[in-house]
């Protein structure tokens, strides 16, 4: 893929932040989400790929747009694999907390899983944990091994999990063993990426969330040198035969870096609507201007691009079409 695709996918990943940014507090995820998803659709048609939404808003059925299989982009340019998620984190933005961000991943064609809307299991790490852990030990053996490899006591592990009923018997286990626990009340995308940043001071995510956050957080780790490791979680037949329907042949099976995003180039864009670990959300300023941070990375140069942008409103014609289409 054209190194310069890296700033075209940030710059829809933007507009998405700004759309989706006055929503913040107001109570409602559907319209904080419906913006974020007209504005994004809005700003690939000037993209040049030409793209195949593999993750997405769900069925062309159930979505209006950047549902899964539909065609995005210019037509003109490399056959890629999109995963997108507008609004990562639609109940933070309406209830005005942290961590919100608008996340695209890209990938050349066919190199994307197509994740089915599931819970998967998720083990993600740093880069100095990449290759070390097994998703399939239990956690006491987990944390034992992440503790030799950092040379820390377990004590003085931080682990990051949501904040979730069901994973209160894995709550249990982490407090037996003495780790620092981090809750994350939303922001699956966000937490998994975390141990890769050491500012964050986290070592390890661990627990449940949406398979297509799944693949999305692969995607970044990719380019940042970290691991995610997961396994889906299909509640029951149809979910079962709907992994398999999606190629899926052993949907029980350890997924591997290599089965998420494949082996080949992948760009990753975010940029934040709320503030979070790693980025800042949208900040609007005086003379009708909004201020961005973003971040934009890409696997094959292991290059990591913090972006900070002031945008003039007026300006945003593509801003302007999206809030009427949404």
């Amino acid at each position: 893929m054209e190194r310069e695709l890296a700033l075209e996918i940030v710059r829809v990943t933007e507009l998405a932040a700004l759309a989706s940014a006055p929503w913040m507090g107001r109570g409602d995820k559907h319209g904080a989400d419906g913006a974020a998803t007209a504005a994004m659709r809005a700003m690939f048609d000037t993209v040049s790929i030409q793209g195949t939404v593999v993750i997405g808003e769900g069925e062309m059925d159930e979505a209006p747009m950047l549902y899964i299989g539909e065609a995005v982009g210019s037509a003109n340019g490399p056959e890629v694999d999109v995963a997108v998620d507008p609004l990562e984190g639609t109940e933070i933005v309406a209830k005005g907390l942290n961590n919100a961000m608008s996340v695209i991943a890209v990938a050349s064609k066919g190199n994307l899983l197509h994740a089915p809307d599931m819970y998967m299991e998720k083990l993600a790490v740093g880069p100095a944990l990449a290759g070390k852990l097994s998703l399939t030990d239990p956690i006491e053996t987990t944390l034992r091994k992440a503790a030799e490899a950092l040379g820390k006591k377990i004590p003085d592990l931080t682990v990051m999990i949501l904040d979730r009923i069901r994973h209160e018997s894995l709550v249990r286990c982490l407090r037996k063993a003495g780790v620092r626990i981090k809750f994350l009340s939303d922001g699956d995308v966000a937490g998994a990426m975390a141990p890769a940043f050491p500012e964050a001071g986290i070592d390890l995510y661990v627990g449940s969330g949406g398979a297509p956050e799944g693949v999305l957080a692969a995607a970044a780790l990719q380019c940042l040198g970290g691991e995610l490791q997961g396994r889906l979680m299909p509640a029951d037949g149809n979910e079962y035969n709907r992994c398999v329907q999606m190629g899926i042949s052993d949907p029980y099976r350890v997924l591997t870096m290599a089965d998420m995003v494949g082996t080949g180039d992948v760009i990753f864009a975010a940029t934040g609507v709320t503030p979070g670990e790693f980025l800042g959300g949208v900040r609007y300023l005086a003379d009708r201007r909004a201020e961005t941070h973003s971040i934009v990375m890409r696997s094959s140069t292991r290059t990591i691009r913090f972006i900070r942008s002031l945008h003039y409103l007026p300006n945003k014609t593509l801003l302007e079409a999206s809030e009427a289409r949404a």
